[in-house]
């Protein structure tokens, strides 16, 4: 426990003490305890995650003048969340997943890229849409449009996730099943992940099962004002049911997963895309966008090395190539870091800091004709006016954003008291909270849940997934030069004097290229079945076939 840690470090009992991030607050909280010798050395692995908030902060506050030494395969680099700012400059020699490769220390990475061909019924979409949405203001259906308009929204449609789980247990049947080797397959959202967990199972080729974290818990493409569905609540009571507990859950099904025949695919959102090692998984399937180092610790769940693999192996439903291209970009220019590069991002970082109570004060500037300060019909009314409303949108976003960086300072946490902490907290939520009113109040947004399960249905009904495409022959990424020719096909990079045709280019001339090749072996296997049952009718139509024939 937080106690224990503190009560360990204070009697100095142990000379080498392992523990969990989070029990430092606790701990620190306990009884402000402070430990200054510089003799102290922390060492954090996974060191780009839970570094850059409040928790890591009294850490830090506990131990002022330790030694703080970060490992991770895929420091941050962002301006607010920087490992270099955090940590210190890199220590060389630095051990970089490229030489890791060339040391035989992991396996090679082949990507191979896949499409699944989406068309949609654009009378009934938007016949739909005028219909269900006449009683909103034309800002009203920009926000609804806005929400589901977007890729992630075509991802969860129910016709791709099956032809998605269909590619996927051919795909896995036809190279790895009764090998011994596994596969994980990320999901946009919990109850995609459900979907795909289903529809694998009416396929019934290749045994899958999820891990997830609880239904109140976000995870992927997850809005913060999405509540769980009736599906995702179910099937978790269901699993506490089976197994007693989460910690259990968890246990159990990944020790199936890394030493039994059983699951084959493990199904997953954000769960065991970091620090999850299981040799036997050999193949990623992302059916989710990822990006920057979330990409890249993803792609490393199937590098591990066991006896019999020569490489893991990265099947994109998800269009991520060019991502993968920014981030094995990002880190190999770790090669040429320079310390100094680090200056004026420190600078902003603290700069950023010391505007907080201006930005707070800013914020509450605009509520000081407003008498009774509990009184929330009066925010309401006085946010009436668009332009003042405008205003309290961005100073609420530039409060929060600087709040949000303090936070994770420890010399901020050390200097601030923890009623002025709790203030700042409280006001945040309580302004965030009045946003979300007025929007609604002012039919700038609506409310989601009334529209969410009917948009849905809309997209399942409408969106048709009919083949899945392959973009390209597996690839190893750490190839430069036939990497280079997937991207340039692709159209994620191109040459100097090479014309930049898009991604929908490239899929449609891939999509033609495999058709042209195919149709000619077999027209009844490769011709869409609606076409051969159409030409069937109109053959007995035209008194091409007798009836009996036809029967």
């Amino acid at each position: 426990s937080g106690r224990n840690l503190q009560e360990l470090v204070e009697k100095k009992e142990a000379g080498i003490i392992t523990t969990l991030i989070h029990k430092f607050d606790k701990a620190y909280v306990t009884k402000k305890y402070q430990d200054d010798s510089s003799d102290i050395f922390m060492l954090v692995d996974e060191s780009h995650r839970t570094q850059f908030g409040t928790i890591a902060a009294r850490m830090r506050q506990m131990f002022p003048r330790a030694c703080y030494l970060g490992f991770t395969g895929t420091p941050l680099l962002k301006k607010e969340k920087n490992s270099f700012v955090k940590f210190g400059k890199l220590i060389e020699p630095h051990y970089s997943i490229t030489q890791a490769v060339a040391d035989g220390a992991v396996v090679p990475l082949l990507y191979e890229g896949r499409h699944v061909e989406m068309t949609q019924n654009k009378d009934a979409v938007d016949l739909w849409f005028e219909r269900h949405t006449q009683g909103l203001s034309k800002e009203q259906q920009a926000d609804l449009k806005r929400k589901y308009a977007r890729a992630e929204m075509l991802n969860k449609a129910e016709q791709v996730i099956y032809m998605r789980a269909f590619d996927i247990s051919e795909h896995f049947r036809a190279h790895w099943q009764g090998t011994g080797f596994k596969g994980q397959l990320v999901a946009p959202d919990k109850l995609s992940a459900l979907k795909y967990n289903a529809y694998l199972d009416d396929i019934g080729m290749v045994s899958s099962e999820v891990v997830i974290s609880s239904p109140d818990m976000r995870e992927g493409h997850e809005e913060p004002d999405d509540e769980p569905t009736d599906e995702v609540v179910r099937f978790w009571k269901k699993m506490m049911k089976r197994y007693g507990s989460e910690a259990e859950y968890n246990k159990q099904l990944i020790n199936q997963f890394k030493h039994g025949d059983e699951p084959e695919i493990l199904i997953v959102v954000d769960k065991l895309l970091t620090g999850f090692d299981a040799p036997r998984n050999t193949v990623l399937y992302l059916c989710r966008t990822l990006t920057g180092h979330t990409l890249l610790q993803a792609i490393a769940r199937v590098n591990r090395l066991h006896e019999g693999k020569e490489f893991g192996f990265i099947i994109d439903y998800a269009s991520v190539l060019g991502e993968l291209d920014k981030a094995l970009t990002m880190y190999s220019a770790l090669e040429g870091f320079d310390e100094a590069d680090l200056v004026g991002t420190l600078t902003s970082i603290t700069s950023e800091i010391d505007k907080l109570p201006g930005r707070y004060s800013d914020l509450w500037d605009l509520f000081k004709t407003v008498k009774h300060l509990q009184d929330e019909e009066a925010y309401e009314v006085l946010l009436a006016d668009d332009e003042l409303r405008e205003e309290f949108y961005s100073r609420l976003f530039e409060f929060g954003k600087t709040l949000s960086i303090a936070l994770s300072s420890e010399k901020f946490l050390s200097e601030t008291d923890e009623k002025t902490l709790s203030r700042y907290k409280d006001d945040l939520r309580k302004f965030q909270s009045l946003k979300a009113s007025v929007k609604l109040r002012y039919a700038e947004a609506i409310d989601y849940r009334d529209y969410e399960p009917k948009i849905k249905k809309l997209l399942d009904t409408h969106i048709q997934a009919n083949e899945v495409i392959r973009l390209n022959e597996p690839v190893n990424i750490f190839d430069d030069a036939s990497f280079m020719a997937v991207k340039e096909d692709r159209g994620v990079v191109y040459r100097t004097g090479k014309s930049s045709a898009s991604k929908a280019d490239a899929i449609a001339y891939a999509t033609k290229k495999v058709i042209s090749e195919k149709m000619g072996e077999d027209p009844a296997f490769y011709e869409k079945f609606s076409k051969l049952i159409q030409q069937v009718i109109e053959d007995f139509r035209a008194k091409r076939l007798s009836d009996l024939e036809y029967l």
